[in-house]
């Protein structure tokens, strides 16, 4: 099998070499002669480069990464996979300048792209190529991670861990969620993460039933739960973790509903199994809190991938059809919300090895009363 230009390629990150000679086993298999690719995440993926405008263009015999004038020197440090153009008038005219020979049939990557971006690419290749729209063309790569990836990602989520027992130090009734959410991203960077994978969630009392509610200027109470959903971006991948603390005692019934989705989350990394379906992994979890009664309460997946970016496959959601395979990487985060009371969620990100699944966290899941 023709492999060209990943062969000549030195030094190369052994993974992307990986990555690389699946994408085009995959495109020889489809005959596609090119593959256009818009997905910042899936050009980081690929090539290394961390910048904020890019396309890629993979061919059998070469690869182009196209950005401006303001990456012309990050690019030529991060890319090693690919010949970088700096395209002063844009992409769509580079691709009129009939200096890339794309052979006859073009994927363009149709997930991520603007209807006004795509005509005009088509409009470039004068009819040229056969141009065929291709979605979630990278997914079945990604989702499966290379033992170096799994190297940072351990990494991203130590540091998260760490910002973690720094934030909750600081809760008192004098502090607000606004407060927690500034440090928790401030932590992440000073502990050398490039930034948070999203915007932290930290939700108190009633708000703490909101699965993604918004930090406030609204200051911590006695007796109340609080929803800390965290995670940073380290060499360009993510962690994920949540954990429910409480600030005093709080009530029985919260205890008891904590008592619930910390042993749902406990059975949900222990029933996770090579060769099982995402979604049996849902429903095994889904029972157990609809038993307790709490179906109406768990509104959401059980989880998601994680790698480059902070969602992505597999699903483990009810209509999850992934296979689980060994080296996946996703998240086990049932909840439960009462509106108007409080809500519990307790989330790892999970590692699937072939004897089952190992949390990148370490942090305890018993209930903390600061």
């Amino acid at each position: 099998m023709n492999i060209l230009h990943l062969m000549e390629i030195k030094q190369i990150t052994p993974y992307r070499e990986s990555a690389l000679r699946q994408v085009l086993m995959k495109m020889m298999s489809r005959a596609l002669d090119a593959c256009i690719v818009t997905d910042l995440s899936v050009i980081r993926w690929l090539t290394g480069f961390s910048g904020s405008s890019a396309r890629l263009i993979v061919t059998r015999e070469k690869s182009w990464l196209f950005t401006d004038f303001r990456y012309k020197e990050q690019a030529s440090r991060e890319v090693d996979v690919a010949e970088v153009v700096i395209a002063s008038e844009g992409f769509a005219a580079e691709l009129n300048s009939g200096r890339y020979f794309l052979g006859e049939t073009v994927a363009l990557q149709s997930d991520n792209i603007t209807w006004h971006e795509a005509t005009r690419i088509i409009e470039q290749l004068h009819g040229k190529q056969r141009v065929i729209p291709v979605d979630t063309f990278f997914d079945e790569f990604r989702m499966v991670k290379h033992d170096l990836e799994l190297v940072k990602m351990r990494r991203a989520a130590e540091i998260s861990e760490m910002v973690f027992e720094k934030v909750i130090s600081m809760i008192s009734p004098s502090v607000t969620e606004l407060d927690i959410a500034a440090e928790i991203s401030f932590q992440h960077k000073k502990l050398g993460a490039e930034k948070d994978s999203f915007d932290p969630i930290v939700a108190s009392g009633p708000r703490s039933a909101m699965p993604h509610a918004k930090p406030t200027p609204a200051p911590f109470k006695k007796g109340e739960l609080i929803v800390i959903d965290m995670g940073c971006i380290y060499e360009g991948y993510a962690s994920d973790h949540t954990r429910t603390v409480a600030l005093g005692r709080v009530s029985s019934e919260a205890r008891n509903v904590y008592r619930i989705v910390k042993e749902a989350q406990e059975l949900g990394i222990a029933s996770a199994k090579c060769g099982m379906m995402a979604k049996q992994l849902d429903e095994e979890v889904r029972l157990f809190i609809n038993a307790h009664g709490y179906a109406e309460e768990f509104g959401h997946g059980l989880g998601h991938g994680v790698g480059f970016e902070v969602h992505e496959e597999p699903r483990i959601s009810p209509n999850g059809e992934h296979l689980l395979q060994e080296n996946m990487v996703f998240t086990i985060e049932p909840g439960i919300y009462l509106p108007g009371k409080f809500g519990v969620r307790i989330e790892d990100t999970v590692v699937m090895g072939l004897h089952g699944a190992t949390p990148l966290q370490s942090l305890s899941k018993e209930l903390i009363e600061l």
